[in-house]
């Protein structure tokens, strides 16, 4: 069954753990679109990712070879039939979007008021609706899970 995971960003930036949780990703030999909410703010990932040290191939929407992208980012549906999709800013995910997924993963900051607010209200209607979550932290300066859904 599919499940949802949610990052939340305390030591670093979504630009520095974004390229981290795709080359995972890619390593599972997944897929992946990234949903943002703006083309403003996928274009200016779209940049950091190609100055990264690791190199990810990936596109934005509208060009046309979206169906074969590896990593897809885009502001919408993803035309890529992604294995894995990942939310950053806020963007949202929808229940039924899950199913075909192996994996959706939420990243939010986690200092952002606002953005953290959004993100328990995601983690509320995914698992209100019987998705299987787990919630990750880096408060302690590594990755550790702090809750899940159901709880095992």
């Amino acid at each position: 069954m599919s499940e949802v995971y949610f990052y939340h960003l305390t030591r670093q930036p979504l630009e520095q753990t974004l390229p981290k949780l795709l080359g995972l990703a890619r390593k599972a030999g997944w897929q992946i679109a990234v949903r943002g909410p703006s083309a403003e703010r996928l274009e200016m990932l779209d940049r950091k990712l190609w100055e990264g040290d690791g190199f990810l191939p990936h596109g934005l929407a509208g060009g046309p070879h979206d169906a074969d992208q590896l990593i897809l980012l885009t502001p919408g549906d993803a035309d890529n039939s992604p294995d894995c999709l990942i939310s950053v800013d806020g963007a949202q995910i929808e229940p039924d979007e899950i199913s075909p997924l192996k994996r959706a993963m939420i990243i939010f900051d986690g200092n952002d008021g606002d953005a953290l607010s959004v993100a328990r209200g995601q983690w509320t209607v995914l698992t209100g609706a019987g998705i299987p979550a787990k919630y990750w932290s880096q408060e302690s300066g590594t990755w550790e899970m702090k809750a899940q859904h159901p709880k095992v």
